[in-house]
């Protein structure tokens, strides 16, 4: 970040957001963005495809000196991942305690329900202007002296008549 004036470091805005993010995260759902971010590195490529963690419930304690129990952390997968997932829990809790540096998970519980958000539908291709669209476009951009600004507005109005069907 240049021009922030002597004394003044850089700071990336992942950074910053995780700074904000994660006491949120850590209160509402007890888990800690770093967890979330990581999760591909803790449980491989397969699993992370289909499988996130939602949160960490931890016991509740009745008193300060209560003994600690470990948490229980709510995996959420999608369909048939379920059983693969069930399948190396053992594994998943030892890789999460030890990337939180303890033993805070002792169960895992899973609920089945889409990770991924809903795919978004392709844009349909664009269809060739012809000549005379071409200088139409060209033509209602053309006393716009900014060089840059009437390329930018030739490009946008080719793109909104290229989505349009062509007149007969």
């Amino acid at each position: 970040m240049a021009g922030n004036g002597p004394g003044r470091n850089a700071v990336a805005v992942s950074d910053l957001a995780t700074a904000i993010l994660d006491p949120v995260l850590r209160r509402r759902a007890g888990i800690s963005i770093g967890l979330v971010q990581s999760w591909e590195e803790i449980v491989g490529p397969r699993l992370a495809r289909t499988s996130r963690p939602e949160k960490i419930r931890w016991p509740r304690r009745m008193q300060d000196d209560d003994a600690f129990e470990p948490a229980v952390l709510v995996i959420a997968c999608e369909g048939i991942a379920a059983l693969h997932l069930q399948h190396e829990t053992g594994e998943i809790i030892a890789r999460v305690n030890a990337f939180l540096g303890f033993s805070a998970i002792g169960r895992i519980r899973i609920v089945q329900k889409p990770v991924r958000p809903p795919q978004k539908p392709e844009r349909p291709a664009l269809r060739s202007l012809s000549e005379q669209e071409k200088a139409r476009v060209s033509g209602a951009v053309d006393k716009i002296e900014d060089a840059d600004l009437r390329a930018s507005l030739e490009r946008l109005g080719a793109s909104v008549l290229a989505a349009r069907k062509p007149r007969n």
